[in-house]
């Protein structure tokens, strides 16, 4: 695999219709809009693809990923919405394991299984429960055993009801507010556990951007997943994850199934220290989304290797700087940026520097400026920040002067472009 960096120092135009293309024939790199600019552009070629190397699912939506970078290995219809049915529990676990850490919440606290909880998701609602009795008292831990491994709906509004209170205070005020936080932009929540509403909608990106979230920054509450089953009330349920008997290094995450969504499930395993995630939705048959999972990882785990495509603190472009002392600021990337690369070397990948622009001084070193993305055949692979290497101070009042009058014609020529 060869590695062939071409950096660019912006000129100072900014994105507009008519700019991006400009800048887009100039530099050969795209611009988006809003003034986002790319500050470099880097290739990695390697020999042509092989027939086989590609993977073509049965499922409607899917998604591929590797854990320690983030790379997308595969996608398809990745970001469309769709009811995420029991896979949506992995939100609530969520954020009782951010309460947890955060100190609001604690294991051993007790939440009382009301009689909504009882009717809607206990042993008369006819779906996956606990069997929490009526008005008992369950501590939070042995909710959560309830919820991940049992799949139980009763355990879900348990909690929610004695975090929030009420589900839909904590549907709308936990659940969606959390996954801002956590970037997850599309995903919307009606109840706690993903029973039928028209306001659960989530795509298995987002399902596969928050398994990895748990399992990178909650493991102790991630070993959750790998327990085999769980007793409670005097009844033994197995976990219903598949894959935990199917497949070598499974160990989480959780299946779903609505009539309106479909069979789906979020998995993961890890095989020779590189742990995949792979989320796929709108399957008709109970035994396909087993089928198509393990497919899918094993397809991961056969063909793909992690390779380092920037070392840490390496340079990897130029951001321009309004109103400083230099015209620019070098970027770096504090961790090395890794992606899932064919271990034929088949892939070609392009990867750029983004930021909002230009940025204004004084730059702090160590300031995030924006990110570096990588593509692969056209698709995201992986995404990381990018910082200022060093300190820029502010200029002089000149320099802030033609700065000024720059960017003013640059407007100009933006407004005048957009109306074209």
């Amino acid at each position: 695999m060869a590695l062939r960096l071409i950096s660019f120092r912006h000129t100072g135009v900014t994105a507009g219709v008519l700019a991006r293309g400009l800048v887009a024939a100039a530099l050969a790199v795209s611009l988006s809009w809003g003034g986002v600019i790319y500050a470099a552009n880097q290739s990695v070629q390697g020999a042509k693809k092989t027939e086989d190397a590609g993977f073509d699912g049965d499922a409607p939506t899917a998604i591929l990923i590797e854990a320690s970078s983030g790379s997308v290995l595969f996608e398809k219809n990745a970001d469309e919405l769709r009811a995420p049915s029991s896979m949506m529990k992995l939100m609530t676990a969520e954020v009782v394991f951010n309460a947890i850490k955060k100190g609001d919440v604690k294991l051993t606290d007790e939440y009382r299984i009301s009689e909504n909880a009882w009717r809607k998701g206990g042993a008369p609602s006819g779906g996956s429960t606990m069997f929490a009795a009526i008005n008992s008292k369950v501590s939070v831990d042995d909710l959560l055993h309830g919820a991940i491994i049992q799949s139980g709906n009763d355990a879900c509004i348990a909690l929610a009801e004695g975090i929030a209170g009420g589900e839909k205070i904590f549907a709308s005020d936990f659940m969606t507010k959390r996954a801002r936080e956590l970037g997850m932009t599309k995903s919307t929540f009606a109840n706690s556990n993903g029973l039928p509403d028209p306001g659960n909608k989530m795509t298995v990106r987002e399902l596969g951007l928050l398994a990895r979230h748990i399992i990178l920054d909650f493991p102790e509450f991630y070993k959750l997943f790998g327990e085999k089953e769980f007793t409670w009330n005097k009844i033994r349920q197995p976990n219903r994850n598949p894959l935990l008997n199917s497949l070598e290094g499974a160990d989480g995450l959780k299946t779903g199934y609505t009539k309106e969504g479909g069979y789906g499930m979020v998995g993961s395993a890890v095989q020779n220290g590189t742990r995949l995630i792979v989320v796929v939705n709108g399957l008709e048959d109970i035994e396909d989304r087993a089928t198509e999972a393990k497919k899918m990882l094993e397809w991961g785990f056969r063909n793909f290797e992690t390779r380092t495509l920037i070392a840490a603190d390496q340079p990897v472009g130029y951001a321009k700087v309004f109103g400083g002392e230099s015209r620019s600021v070098k970027l770096v990337a504090k961790e090395p940026v890794k992606v899932m690369v064919h271990k034929s070397g088949g892939d070609k990948l392009i990867a750029r520097v983004v930021y909002n622009g230009p940025v204004r001084a004084p730059v702090v070193a160590g300031q995030q400026v924006g990110v570096v993305r990588v593509w692969r055949s056209g698709n995201i692979a992986v995404e990381t920040p990018v910082y200022a290497a060093e300190a820029i101070g502010t200029g002089s009042t000149m320099r802030r002067a033609i700065d000024g009058a720059s960017e003013l014609v640059i407007g100009m020529f933006r407004a005048g472009a957009e109306k074209l």
